[in-house]
C-alpha cells in the first residue's frame, strides 16, 4: 500500500479511525505450531488493569511494622490506626477497605516487590518494557500476549483476542496478527460499527484492506452484544462505566481471551494523600463490582484479575507532599483460583539505592509466567525471552 492509495481509502469512509478499532489482521492465518492448544484454554479469561503513571505501592501495601517508613513520609504515610491490616507487618490503604472480605476468602493475593533489573524511570519506555516483557536494554515491537497467542492461538471462534477498554494503546496485544479491540465504549462501538456498508473496491488493494477490516467490525460487533441484563450495580465513575463495559465483553456467548482495563491518574508528584485516597478507592469499588458480575454470570472462578504499573514510587516522600518515579512495585492478583497471601517480599527501607530506590523481590516477568503456564497452559520461554519460575499464587486452570 503506498501513500496516495491509504489516503485514499482514508477518505472514502471518513468515519473509519483504524487505530481507534485496531482489527488489522483478524482475518489473518495463525502461525502453524507444534500440536494444537487445548479446546478450552482459553475459556480462563486475564483481565489485567493498568494503573497508569505508576501507583503508590508503599501506600497501598503499607509497611506500618516499618518506622524507617514513618520517617522517609512524615507528612504521607498511612497512619498505623487506618490501615487494613493483613499481616502483623502490613495492611492495605483504608481506600481498599471494600478488597478485605476476598482476602479474607483466600481469593486475593498481593505481590510486593514487583520489578524488573535495571529500572528505568521514563513512563513511557517503563511501561513499553512491561507491555513487551523486554529486558531494560532491549526493544521489542511484539506485546507479551501477541507473542504467546502467535505460539497458541485463540480459536478463531472468539469474538476477539483481547479487547482494551478505554485506551487505543493495545500494550501487551500490540503488534503482530493478534485480533485485538480497542475500545472506549461498548454501546457507540456497536452503534458505529453498524455504519459500515459494503462498498466497490475494484482495483484498490489499499479500500479493499480497508473494507475488510470493516466487515470484521461488524462481525466482532454482532458477537460482543451480548444483551445481557445484569443485576450488578456499578460504581458510577469513569472505570467504573469501564468495568461495567467489560463485563458486557466477558458475558457474550463468543468468548474473549482477554480484556484490559486502565485506571489513569496515579502521577502523584504532589498534594498525593487525597488523589491516591480517590483512586484507590475507586480501584476497589470497581473490582469489587467486577467480582459480583463475574458470580453473576459464572465466571468468576475462570477469571483472573491482574493489576500492574510501569513503575512505583520512591519511598521518600518529595516537598510536595507527593512521590517521584520509583521501580518495585505491588500488584493484586484477584479471582476464584486465586491462592490469596503475600508473595515477594516487602521493600527493604534501610538499602536503598543511590538514588532512594528499594531492590525489586519479584520479576514482573515470573507474574507473567504463571499467567501463561499455571493458568493457560503454555510454555513462557518464546514470550518472556527467557525462563521465569511461576509465582505460585493461583491453582492450574
Amino acid at each position: 500500500m503506498n501513500r496516495r492509495e491509504f489516503l485514499h481509502a482514508s477518505v472514502a469512509l471518513p468515519w473509519l479511525r483504524i487505530p481507534a478499532v485496531p482489527l488489522a489482521g483478524l482475518g489473518g492465518v495463525g502461525v502453524a505450531i507444534a500440536a494444537a492448544p487445548p479446546a478450552d484454554r482459553y475459556r480462563m479469561l486475564l483481565v489485567l488493569v493498568e494503573l497508569k503513571g505508576g501507583n503508590d505501592g508503599l501506600n497501598t501495601l503499607v509497611p506500618f511494622a516499618d518506622p524507617a517508613y514513618y520517617a522517609l513520609r512524615p507528612t504521607i504515610a498511612v497512619a498505623r490506626d487506618d490501615v487494613v491490616q493483613l499481616s502483623e507487618h502490613a495492611g492495605l490503604h483504608p481506600s481498599l477497605a471494600s478488597l478485605a472480605p476476598l482476602w479474607q476468602e483466600g481469593r486475593l493475593a498481593v505481590l510486593q516487590g514487583v520489578g524488573y533489573p535495571e529500572p528505568n524511570l521514563s513512563h513511557f519506555r517503563s511501561i513499553e518494557i512491561w507491555d513487551t516483557a523486554s529486558r531494560s536494554e532491549e526493544y521489542l515491537q511484539d506485546g507479551w500476549l501477541t507473542r504467546a497467542f502467535k505460539g497458541a492461538p485463540v480459536p478463531r471462534t472468539f469474538a476477539s483476542d483481547g479487547v482494551v477498554v478505554g485506551t487505543n494503546d493495545l500494550g501487551p496485544l500490540a503488534g503482530g496478527d493478534t485480533r485485538a479491540l480497542a475500545i472506549a465504549d461498548t454501546g457507540q462501538f456497536l452503534r458505529r460499527a453498524r455504519l459500515a456498508q459494503p462498498a466497490a473496491a475494484a482495483g484498490n488493494r489499499a479500500l479493499a484492506h480497508i473494507l475488510k477490516v470493516e466487515a470484521d467490525i461488524v462481525q466482532a460487533a454482532a458477537h460482543l452484544d451480548a444483551k445481557v441484563a445484569l443485576a450488578t450495580e456499578f460504581p458510577r465513575n469513569g472505570f467504573g462505566n469501564a468495568v461495567k463495559t467489560a463485563a458486557r465483553i466477558i458475558a457474550n456467548p463468543w468468548g474473549v481471551a482477554v480484556v484490559r482495563l486502565t485506571l489513569s491518574g496515579f502521577d502523584t508528584h504532589a498534594n498525593q494523600p487525597p488523589t491516591h485516597a480517590r483512586l484507590l478507592a475507586e480501584l476497589a469499588d470497581g473490582l469489587t463490582a467486577l467480582r459480583a458480575a463475574l458470580v453473576e454470570l459464572g465466571k468468576w472462578n475462570d477469571t483472573l484479575v491482574l493489576t500492574y504499573a510501569e513503575f512505583g514510587r520512591r519511598p521518600k516522600e518529595n516537598r510536595n507532599s507527593g512521590t517521584d518515579h520509583g521501580t518495585a512495585n505491588v500488584q493484586f492478583a484477584l479471582g476464584g483460583r486465586v491462592t490469596g497471601g503475600l508473595y515477594g517480599a516487602p521493600p527493604d527501607l534501610a538499602r536503598l539505592s543511590a538514588d532512594g530506590n528499594p531492590a525489586h523481590a519479584l520479576d514482573f516477568r515470573a507474574v507473567y509466567a504463571t499467567v501463561l503456564e499455571r493458568w493457560w497452559g503454555i510454555d513462557s520461554y518464546d514470550a518472556l525471552g527467557g525462563r521465569f519460575a511461576p509465582v505460585p499464587y493461583l491453582t492450574a486452570g
